[in-house]
C-alpha cells in the first residue's frame, strides 16, 4: 500500500511576499539612520578624544598613540553593544523605527553584531558604499554584510505590533 505523500513548503520566517510592511522603505530609513549614527559616534569620539589627550599630558604622549584606533574601537563598540541589546537596533535606527533580527527569527546576539559591522566597516573602506546597492536586489533587502552576519533589517514598529 502507498503511503501518502505530503508537500512541504519551505518559507522564511520573515517573508516580505506574506510580510511587505516589515520591508518596506526600510533602505532609505537605513541610510539617515546610518547618518544619526555618524553624529553619535562622532560626539562618542569627541568626549574620548578630550580623555586620550589628558592622559596623554599625564603619560608624557604615551597614552596619544591610541589616537588613530580611537573610531574603529568607538564605531564597533556603539555598534555592536546597541544591536546586541535588547532592542535590537542602534538609536539611529531606533530613531527611524528600525530593528535587526537574525534570519531565524530571534535577536541577534553579540557576535552577529560583530561580524555585521566588521564586515560592513571592512566593505565601505575597501570596495567603496557603492557596494551596499546589492540591498536592491535581494528580496529582503539584505546588504553583503546582513548576508554575511545572517541578519535582516526590518520596520521595528510592525515587529512591535506582531510582538515580535
Amino acid at each position: 500500500m502507498a503511503q501518502p505523500t505530503q508537500q512541504i513548503t519551505v518559507r522564511w520566517v520573515y517573508d516580505p511576499v506574506l510580510e511587505p510592511d516589515l520591508f518596506q522603505d526600510v533602505l532609505k530609513r537605513r541610510a539617515i539612520a546610518y547618518l544619526f549614527d555618524i553624529v553619535g559616534v562622532s560626539l562618542l569620539w569627541l568626549v574620548a578624544a578630550i580623555v586620550v589627550f589628558l592622559l596623554g599630558l599625564a603619560t608624557l604622549g604615551l597614552a596619544w598613540l591610541i589616537y588613530p584606533a580611537l573610531w574603529p574601537i568607538l564605531g564597533i563598540l556603539y555598534t555592536v553593544t546597541t544591536l546586541a541589546g535588547p532592542d535590537a537596533a542602534t538609536p539611529g535606527m531606533k530613531a527611524m523605527g528600525l530593528a535587526m533580527r537574525s534570519v531565524d527569527g530571534p535577536r541577534p546576539d553579540g557576535l552577529k553584531a560583530l561580524i555585521h559591522v566588521v564586515v560592513f566597516y571592512a566593505l565601505s573602506v575597501t570596495l567603496t558604499p557603492l557596494v551596499h546597492l546589492i540591498a536592491l536586489f535581494t528580496a529582503r533587502r539584505q546588504t553583503i554584510q546582513d548576508l554575511v552576519a545572517g541578519v535582516l533589517v526590518m520596520d521595528g514598529r510592525v515587529l512591535a505590533l506582531g510582538g515580535r
